[in-house]
């Protein structure tokens, strides 16, 4: 079976790939949104003893209260170790998910569909799964490829369009880190309308590429953080607060300032770094925070899983198109990055 299926029409492609698949029963997961405007496109073709479960949305449920009340509805359905789990949503139900199939009885099969063009290009492909932990990002999880993952833009047309400037920031990264040609010939100015289809390939691809020659993080695979350790900091800090931010919108904030640090630490050029910057301040803006906010921000990048030790590790920009990973930054440099960001100007 391959393991990325771009489909034009996601309830025939799931009925053809589920009676290719013998399973004992089926589990459906969604959230409250997915169930009201994702579900509905596929509910005909599920078996009739389908067990369906919803669980509410967003990055904040996903933690191990959420996983406990998963795994309680399965083991309530008394699913065998050959149930077949699927997952449609976003990146939190296909990690979330993905985690509770593959720790239930020491692991079920586990089908994604991601909905949103944040999962689309980012979560499908990897096998990274996990949740958040005492306000830390993904600090509990595995790796674990699902049977297969299946893409349809029919599901973006039911996104707002902050989810989908989100996932835009991902398909920007893929440019930055490994294409810069692919960089260059996106859109800024009319950025929601385009194939999104053909930009979701190309980005899975490089993706792909990158992850089968480093499957378990050891190297090369470092270089899709670009932007995530700083970015992810900001996202945990503010995620309960007025200012919440979406992951997209954390990451172009997180790839400004660890943009400058590839100036400072790996000459990338100032021509370069601000086109980085008006790419991102001219799709998302910037955002106002106080000198309160750097040292919580500060210590949620000291927990940043590729940290080795008290060795802050980052991967950085040499030039657009060319990432190292594995660059030492101290705690100063760090500040000193997102006082940057903090006094850019947007004009």
């Amino acid at each position: 079976m391959d393991p990325v299926i771009f489909s034009t029409s996601i309830a025939s492609d799931l009925k053809k790939v589920l009676s290719g698949i013998s399973f004992s029963q089926l589990f459906v997961l969604t959230d409250q949104n997915t169930e009201q405007h994702c579900l509905p496109k596929l509910k005909s073709i599920f078996p009739s003893d389908t067990v369906f479960k919803t669980v509410s949305a967003g990055e904040k449920n996903k933690n191990l209260s959420t996983c406990t009340d998963i795994w309680s509805a399965m083991t309530k359905a008394a699913l065998d170790r050959k149930a077949l789990f699927i997952n449609i949503g976003g990146g939190v139900i296909g990690d979330m998910g993905g985690f509770c199939a593959s720790i239930y009885k020491r692991g079920i099969r586990f089908i994604n569909i991601p909905t949103t063009l944040l999962s689309q290009v980012d979560a499908s492909v990897g096998g990274k799964l996990g949740v958040d932990f005492e306000g830390l990002k993904n600090h509990l999880g595995t790796f674990n490829e699902p049977e297969t993952v299946m893409i349809s833009t029919e599901f973006l047309t039911t996104l707002p369009e902050e989810e989908l400037r989100s996932g835009y920031a991902e398909i920007i990264k893929h440019g930055l880190i490994q294409d810069k040609s692919y960089f260059e010939n996106l859109s800024i100015e009319n950025w929601e309308n385009q194939n999104w289809m053909e930009l979701i390939q190309h980005s899975v691809g490089i993706k792909k590429q990158v992850v089968t020659s480093d499957p378990k993080e050891a190297g090369l695979r470092k270089v899709l953080n670009y932007g995530h350790t700083i970015g992810h900091a900001f996202e945990s800090h503010f995620l309960d607060g007025p200012k919440h931010l979406l992951h997209g919108e954390a990451i172009a904030i997180g790839m400004i300032c660890e943009g400058y640090l590839s100036h400072k630490k790996l000459n990338l050029s100032a021509n370069e770094l601000n086109i980085i910057n008006k790419t991102f301040l001219s799709i998302y803006g910037k955002i106002s925070f106080a000198e309160s906010d750097f040292g919580p921000i500060l210590d949620l990048c000291l927990q940043d899983k590729k940290n080795e030790g008290s060795v802050l590790m980052f991967s950085l920009l040499k030039k657009i198109g060319d990432c190292s990973y594995n660059i030492p930054v101290s705690r100063d440099e760090i500040k000193e990055a997102i006082l940057y960001y903090q006094n850019l100007d947007l004009s």
